[in-house]
């Protein structure tokens, strides 16, 4: 009797899995959402977070009809320190480039699991008024809540144009940085 249970627990979990699969991707706008990332500088390694995230994707049949942007204001990224957070406005010329931006263009499923699905996301970052090419590894996660979508992905700030990270001529920024994406829809 238990090996029964057993196999038609297996047989049920493996039959579901394609069609969960095969439900379409709805269209979503953000609902949550942290977008943060680390820095060095020579006084020490910081963080710069904002939840000020806007955005929406368009659905499909299946992943890779899904299209979509977000965006967040760079004047909400705070690293915990005021004069960095200036100096991040100032440096990021906030006031010419309001936003950071990123347009989905295709998505590829390296693999799908039920409801969970690793990507490569390729689109464009538009960052410092320079519009990027870039692939994203994610994680995606599909529930009655939403999807959800997690990334970490480094960004050389020169590749934008982000080139005065020198404060007082010794405290200097490195234009290595680590992204991290955690969005709901």
């Amino acid at each position: 009797m238990i090996r029964w249970w057993r196999n038609t627990a297996v047989l049920l979990l493996v039959s579901a899995a394609p069609l969960l699969a095969q439900r379409p991707w709805p269209d979503a706008e953000v609902q949550r959402a942290t977008l943060s990332f680390d820095g060095k500088s020579t006084l020490g390694d910081f963080t710069g977070v904002t939840t000020t995230v806007r955005g929406s994707m368009t659905g499909g049949s299946s992943l890779a009809d899904v299209k979509g942007w977000v965006e967040a204001p760079v004047a909400t990224l705070k690293t915990s320190n005021a004069r960095r957070d200036r100096d991040l406005v100032k440096t990021m010329e906030a006031a010419i480039f309001p936003n950071i931006r990123f347009e989905l263009s295709s998505v590829v499923a390296e693999w799908e699991r039920g409801d969970s699905a690793s990507v490569v996301l390729d689109g464009r970052f538009v960052i410092h008024g320079v519009s990027r090419a870039e692939k994203v590894r994610a994680i995606v996660i599909r529930s009655a809540a939403g999807v959800q979508l997690r990334a970490d992905l480094p960004l050389n700030l020169h590749d934008y144009k982000v080139d005065n990270l020198k404060r007082l001529l010794v405290l200097r920024m490195q234009p290595d940085i680590v992204v991290h994406i955690d969005i709901s829809f």
